[in-house]
């Protein structure tokens, strides 16, 4: 069986991969914090094609323990696909930030990066085969005024996914990025989308499903010879 564990997985962009991995074949395992409820419901639009594994990724020591003890439940396994998606927002301009959104978002998003992927590497590297994939943003490639918090935290994931593709590419494990522009999701309810896609090319917002099918892609192993890039999903937005 393949595994495959998706972070934030409950919602958005995160159940979107879920469930287009499921039918890529992956038994997907479905990260949440605390909402139990819509990671149930991701569980069963995968067709039960999973199980749930509840931690907080910017918690080193309960995502270590909640990794353990998967390996316990599946000895002899391991986990061949991680897709960081994982992230929160906390808009602020930085002048009035208070010091806590700065944490919580970059603790979550680059913190839950490493936090994550740091003990799945091994085995990957073991079996020589692995897929890493993490959700970066424009906001990490441009900078976003309002986000500096957010562009900090996704441009850092930007910059670890080129380095940390470099030290594991020998051993047949990948690392890339997506980048996301405007993605119809809870993130960007409250948005003026009206206005907002008039500065997109494409003229309108994507759609999880678009983002998945990128994901999707990039965990394959028709995706062996793509490393250490962010490739952007934005409908022309930012080139």
């Amino acid at each position: 069986m393949k595994y495959a564990l998706v972070t934030g997985g409950s919602r958005g962009i995160g159940r979107a991969v879920c469930v287009r991995l499921a039918q890529e074949g992956y038994h997907v395992i479905i990260n949440y914090t605390s909402n139990e409820t819509e990671a149930q419901r991701t569980l069963e639009m995968t067709g039960g094609n999973g199980e749930l594994l509840p931690f907080d990724v910017s918690d080193s020591l309960q995502t270590r323990q909640a990794l353990d003890e998967w390996q316990k439940r599946h000895d002899g396994e391991y986990i061949e696909v991680v897709v960081n998606n994982a992230g929160i927002r906390r808009d602020n301009v930085m002048a009035l930030m208070p010091e806590d959104d700065w944490h919580r978002v970059v603790d979550i998003t680059l913190s839950g990066f490493f936090n994550v992927t740091q003990p799945l590497l091994p085995a990957m590297q073991l079996h020589k085969f692995g897929r890493i994939v993490s959700m970066a943003s424009v906001s990490g490639l441009k900078g976003l005024p309002g986000q500096t918090n957010y562009s900090a935290a996704k441009g850092g994931i930007i910059a670890a996914t080129k380095a940390l593709a470099q030290e594991v590419a020998r051993r047949g494990v990948t690392v890339n990025a997506v980048a996301p522009g405007f993605i119809k999701t809870d993130m960007t309810e409250g948005l003026d989308e009206a206005t907002l896609k008039k500065t997109i090319p494409a003229q309108r917002f994507g759609t999880p499903e678009e983002v998945a099918d990128l994901v999707a892609f990039l965990a394959s192993p028709r995706a062996g010879y793509i490393t250490g890039e962010v490739v952007s999903i934005n409908g022309g937005l930012y080139t």
